[in-house]
């Protein structure tokens, strides 16, 4: 479908002429020019050619030396030639680029008539240019209108401040086609690349036509993972809590009640991977033909040239799969919210008594009682990390049996893809394990963000966590970009508690850090948010709220002495409560100091 045929409500992208950083003469009239990061879409530049002649112009995403361009990076990342003609005299020229033929197929996101071809470059190469090449050379950027002022973070580690930045700026670079993409390859929306694409853009821009026009798409134009379709009641909440607009709960209702894949659920409440049960009426009621799938994560083993590689953990893959079944009971939990939200009472408790049945039973199946641990799938014997990080990310272990869990998740590092890692670092920040999460945000080796950053040399997040893992990826994907949010909403502890960020939860865990301080954008205005702790014994907080909104603080300590308020003692009805280790302080609109011995 074409993008610029989709009835959606959006804005127009918008075209951004990028300066290069270097503009080097290799003689002979051959240049190589880097624009500093890679974005989509094309090079403007002028010539004045004393005749009419050819130019070749090279388009890439990855070095070969240092002033060179890899002519075959392999898997999808990107390199072109294409043949400039120019003619005598000074004029100006627009390179047209050459199509790809995977990602401008049927069911591929094109793009815009008006915009043109676009792809993913940072370096260009010219031959037979006449003379000087000037300064008149352009990357032009194409991408989604992006407030690049909307949002600021900054800490005590570099690491962690430049990992922010890549993953801020994938969120600008990828929005080129309009919705949500997986990235070059195939320029196909998938609902769990939508989800942290959805998530990272609401934290860096106050910008939400975006994600609501690639719900829209993804309910009519679904993809084949079963977790993908569970993953729609996610996105519709996430809009909801954002935007505080009720609307596409209601126009979506009983779409959303059926992506929970209750045609595939077992007496007992756990949904099963059964043909049999994948009829007409059930794809229908899905908006897809076809069989879905259990994901768990991606790619699996096959999928790599060297097997000793692949980002399931060895998770074994049956019928009734814990995995899919973690996302089938958040799912269930969430409708029970929807139908709460618009006005349906009698069904938000009926959503709810699925879930609770769902949950009881996912445990009784799951669970192994010796080992404390969650299983693959019903008859398993082998316990992945996928089965625990999203049992507890979804809130399914007991109480009893969550430091356990969390145990045997440290042990198991980062064996998963970018993808899952966004719900692994949720899960520990669940599990105030703060620290940890904080080693593997920073992390240096070959699975880590830094590794894309200063190893792979990558502006714009990668597919996989390097080309070993992943030998097709490509280096534009959103997908990877999970600390772009992870960061404001777990690490600096911001998310709102109620519809459209009306009240606000901050809840900090910035873990070994001296200091770290955020400017985030909501509906009203943005959060401001300085942590420093440069006397270990005082953890200070300054806080900004804009009008229209009241937040709950949560600071480290549970004694309300320790704490002063604008260097006065906490007012009266100030406390709200205790949780978790910390006093909750209720704060109105305004600018607050706050201050704890601890």
């Amino acid at each position: 479908m074409e993008s610029q045929k989709i009835s959606l409500s959006r804005k127009a992208l918008v075209e951004t002429p990028v300066a290069p950083v270097a503009v080097v003469n290799l003689g002979d009239g051959r240049w190589f020019v880097d624009f500093g990061r890679a974005a989509f879409g094309t090079v403007v530049l002028k010539i004045n050619s004393p005749d009419a002649r050819q130019i070749a112009v090279h388009l890439g995403e990855v070095l070969e030396g240092k002033t060179s361009i890899n002519r075959n990076p392999g898997g999808s990342r990107r390199y072109r030639k294409m043949m400039l003609g120019v003619e005598n005299g000074r004029r100006q020229y627009r390179v047209r680029i050459t199509p790809d033929e995977r990602n401008t197929k049927p069911g591929a996101v094109l793009m815009p008539v008006e915009i043109g071809e676009v792809m993913p470059f940072r370096y260009c190469e010219l031959e037979n240019v006449p003379g000087e090449l000037t300064a008149d050379i352009r990357q032009i950027a194409v991408h989604y209108p992006f407030d690049e002022s909307a949002a600021w973070f900054a800490s005590s580690s570099r690491v962690l401040n430049d990992v922010w930045e890549l993953c801020k700026y994938s969120m600008k670079a990828t929005s080129f086609a309009g919705l949500y993409v997986d990235g070059d390859r195939e320029r196909i929306p998938y609902e769990g690349d939508a989800y942290i694409n959805q998530l990272g853009h609401y934290c860096v821009d106050r910008e939400y036509g975006m994600a609501q026009a690639t719900a829209e798409y993804l309910m009519l134009h679904p993809t084949w993972p079963m977790e993908w379709h569970l993953h729609m009641p996610m996105i519709a909440w996430a809009d909801y809590m954002q935007t505080g607009d009720a609307g596409p709960l209601r126009n979506a209702y009983t779409d959303l009640g059926a992506k929970t894949l209750l045609g595939l659920a077992r007496e007992d409440g756990l949904v099963v991977e059964d043909k049999a049960l994948m009829t007409e009426e059930f794809g229908r009621s899905i908006h897809f033909a076809g069989e879905v799938r259990a994901l768990v994560d991606w790619p699996p083993k096959d999928f790599t040239r060297d097997h000793r590689f692949g980002e399931r953990d060895n998770h074994e893959m049956l019928p009734v799969n814990s995995v899919p079944n973690a996302f089938h009971v958040n799912a269930l939990k969430l409708m029970g919210r929807i139908a709460q939200a618009i006005g349906l009472s009698a069904d938000a408790r009926q959503w709810d008594e699925r879930a609770e049945r769902a949950k009881r039973r996912f445990n009784e199946v799951f669970l192994n009682p010796v080992t404390g641990l969650y299983v693959d799938g019903e008859g398993s014997q082998h316990s992945s990390l996928h089965s625990n990080l999203f049992a507890l990310a979804f809130g399914l272990v007991p109480a009893e049996r969550v430091a356990g869990v969390v145990a045997f998740i440290k042990s198991r590092g980062m064996a998963c893809s970018v993808y899952a890692a966004q719900f692994l670092l949720e899960a520990l920040y669940k599990a105030d394990e703060e620290e940890y999460a904080l080693e593997l945000l920073t992390a240096t080796h070959d699975r880590s963000w830094a590794h894309m950053i200063y190893t792979v040399g990558s502006t714009i997040t990668l597919e996989a966590w390097d080309n070993k893992y992943k030998e097709n990826q490509d280096y534009n994907h959103a997908w990877g970009a999970a600390p772009a949010n992870l960061i404001p909403r777990y690490l600096m502890g911001i998310r709102p508690l109620s519809p459209g960020f009306s009240r606000v939860r901050i809840r900090p865990q910035i873990g070994g850090l001296v200091a770290a301080a955020i400017r985030l954008p909501i509906p009203q205005g943005e959060i401001g948010l300085q942590i420093a702790r440069g006397d270990k014994a005082v953890w200070q907080a300054t806080v900004s709220i804009p009008q229209g909104v009241t937040a709950e603080l949560h600071v480290p300590t549970m004694e309300s002495r320790r704490v002063t308020l604008a260097g006065a003692a906490l007012p009266a009805g100030c406390v709200r409560r205790c949780e978790n280790r910390r006093l909750v302080l209720d704060l109105p609109a305004g600018q607050h100091k706050v201050e704890v011995r601890v």
